[in-house]
This record gives C-alpha cells, sequence and structure tokens, in this order.
C-alpha cells in the first residue's frame, strides 16, 4: 500500500481539480436541510467536517428507485428499451469508513448467483475515497463488526487528518492508484507513518461501544421461536432503518404504466414491512411485527455470516438514530449475548 500526503487545505483543492477534470464528484453536502451524499459543482458545497450522512451511500450504486427496462405497445408489437448502461465516471469524497466497507459487502449479493449489470457497472465506474472518522456517539459499533473508524475497507483512497493538519493518503487499491496518479501535483510522496498510527488509535478510542457479535450469532443460531423477538413488537413497520441503512439491499420489481408505455422498475423494499412477505392466497407468515423485525436481525447477523462469510452490518448505528421508537439494534444484540451467556 503507497503512502502519501496532501496539505489540510488540498482537501477542497482535490474536488475542483476532479471537477475540472470533467469527472462526476459525490460529497456530502447541505439537500433541503440535511446532510446527504450529492453531486457537488465547486468544492464549496461540500461539507468535510461532519458525522455522518443520514443518508448511506449506497444509493450511489443502488438507487432508490431505477428503471431496468422501457416498454412500449402502441404500435401494436411490444418494443422492449434496455437501460443504459453508460455511467460517468464519478469519485465519492469524504466517506466514512462505515459506509465505504458497505460497498464490497453489497457486491456479495449483486454478483452472487448473478450479476446486476446496473450496479456493477455503476461501482466499476465509482472510485472512493474515504476519510478516516473524527467523531463518533454512543449508536457508533463499527470496531464491534471487524471494522474501525480508520478502516481501509471499500475505499479506494483513504485520507487520515494528522495532528498538525496534513492528510495521510492512503492508496488502497489500484483505482485508487490510477485517480491518485491524475492527482499527482497535489501530493507529496511519503507520509509520517507514526503519526498516522497516532491517529488512527485517537479514531478507534472514539468507539466506546462493544458488542459481542459472534456471541450474539451463536444465540441467534439456535432461538428463531424465542420470546424475546416479542420484545421489539414495538417496531412499526416504517422502513427507516432499512433505508438509512448502507447495507440493507431488499428491492420489488413494479412495472409503471402510463398508457401503452412504461417502465419495469427495481424499487427498494424492506422485510420490516408488512407486505413484504404476503403470499398471492392473501396468507402471510410473517404475519406479526415482530416476526419481521426478527427477520432483519437474522439477516443481517446470520444468514448473510452463513452465506458470504460477512455480516451485514457495518456498525454506523443509523438505524438505531432514527427509530421512531428508540429500538437500538446494538442493544438487541447485546441482549442475546447476554442470553448465551446465561
Amino acid at each position: 500500500m503507497e503512502h502519501r500526503t496532501l496539505a489540510g487545505d488540498g482537501l477542497r483543492a482535490l474536488i475542483d481539480e476532479l471537477i475540472k477534470k470533467g469527472m462526476r464528484v459525490i460529497a456530502p453536502t447541505q439537500r433541503n436541510g440535511d446532510l446527504a451524499f450529492g453531486q457537488v459543482s465547486s468544492s464549496a458545497e461540500a461539507v468535510l467536517d461532519y458525522f455522518l450522512c443520514k443518508r448511506s451511500a449506497k444509493e450511489i450504486v443502488f438507487p432508490r428507485t431505477e428503471a431496468i427496462l422501457g416498454f412500449d405497445r402502441s404500435g401494436g408489437e411490444v418494443k422492449v428499451e434496455p437501460p443504459s448502461m453508460q455511467f460517468p465516471e464519478t469519485v465519492v469524497v469524504g466517506a466514512r469508513p462505515c459506509d465505504a466497507a458497505s460497498l464490497p459487502i453489497l457486491d456479495h449479493i449483486f454478483t452472487w448467483d448473478c450479476d446486476d449489470e446496473l450496479f456493477t457497472r455503476r461501482r466499476e465506474a465509482t472510485t472512493v475515497i474515504g476519510l478516516t472518522c473524527t467523531t463518533a456517539d454512543n449508536f457508533c459499533f463499527c470496531t464491534s463488526v471487524g471494522l474501525s473508524p480508520d478502516n481501509t475497507a471499500g475505499s479506494d483512497i483513504l485520507l487520515t487528518q494528522l495532528e498538525d493538519g496534513q492528510f495521510f493518503v492512503e492508496v488502497v487499491t489500484d483505482k485508487g492508484e490510477k485517480l491518485a496518479a491524475e492527482l499527482g501535483e497535489l501530493f507529496r510522496e511519503g507520509g509520517d507513518e507514526s503519526a498516522r498510527q497516532k491517529a488512527g488509535e485517537k479514531a478507534r478510542a472514539l468507539v466506546t461501544r462493544s458488542v459481542d457479535v459472534s456471541k450474539a450469532k451463536g444465540w441467534l443460531d439456535d432461538h428463531f421461536d424465542d420470546e424475546m423477538w416479542e420484545s421489539w413488537m414495538t417496531c412499526l413497520g416504517c422502513g427507516a432503518c432499512t433505508f438509512v441503512c448502507p447495507t440493507c439491499h431488499c428491492f420489488d420489481i413494479v412495472d409503471e404504466v402510463q398508457g401503452l408505455s412504461g417502465h419495469r422498475c427495481k424499487n427498494w423494499d424492506a422485510c420490516t414491512f408488512w407486505h413484504f412477505t404476503v403470499h398471492a392466497s392473501g396468507h402471510n407468515p410473517r404475519d406479526v411485527q415482530y416476526k419481521r423485525y426478527r427477520q432483519r436481525i437474522l439477516h443481517k447477523f446470520r444468514y448473510y455470516k452463513d452465506r458470504f462469510g460477512v455480516t451485514l452490518c457495518t456498525g454506523c448505528g443509523r438505524c438505531s438514530r432514527h427509530c421512531p421508537v428508540g429500538i437500538d439494534i446494538a442493544e438487541v444484540l447485546e441482549t442475546a449475548a447476554g442470553s448465551a451467556a446465561s
């Protein structure tokens, strides 16, 4: 892994240089009163001293809704129009490690038994410049799922701000190396590795919450019908947790028709919605809300782990932070781990 240095005021210059080169730059920015990832036309629009965006970075590669084909039968015959597979070269600047780490986790599901070309083409066109965390709250538990506030997973380049204000630059992937070469005039060769280590230790110390996820999984493996699940009957099934989560990926396919033409669309869905498992007969095997919430927990910490070897969670804490009834996912895991211990 190559190391370089970026001046303390160089991050905005980097954004402006990327835009100047014709790339689409996505960064944290204020939109309608919320901090969200969005395209910026200059570095002045980017918010770089921030905690977390309200929503995750997943919709950059997995949009909330997208047309997977168009159709038209106005001429008597049905004409099918495939979607465009041309995506602009995109650089995400300032993604926190819990957002960046979600992308390789999502790779598993979208390239598993078939290749979701819309997803993979966007991934290929996207380079991620991660930014080590400088703050955390009590909902953060990334260190419990094998990550950290300075983890390089999912980042092509990771920037860590040092005590002197400069950024330690870690070039993680070939894609990152290519971009770093294009921005060579902004970087200085080499970097202060001891200062980087110190900054990393400081970042990891920010996360004070610790959950024994391995012990929790052991309990989840054997307690599908446990009465404990009924404790989360308070779940409203609103889907807020799913839509702010960087790794939730369930979707529905819907034909949106206007007259004799329309589009077949892929739309985000959620396993906590009551209609998610409703059969054509009207029967719903998850007929009460706690069963739907149980599915969300088991998918993240049991099923996905068993199938792909990784946990479907980056410990960002968004679901807990934004739950309208105060359900805390780390607390659920702590309860499971505590039950396993007893």
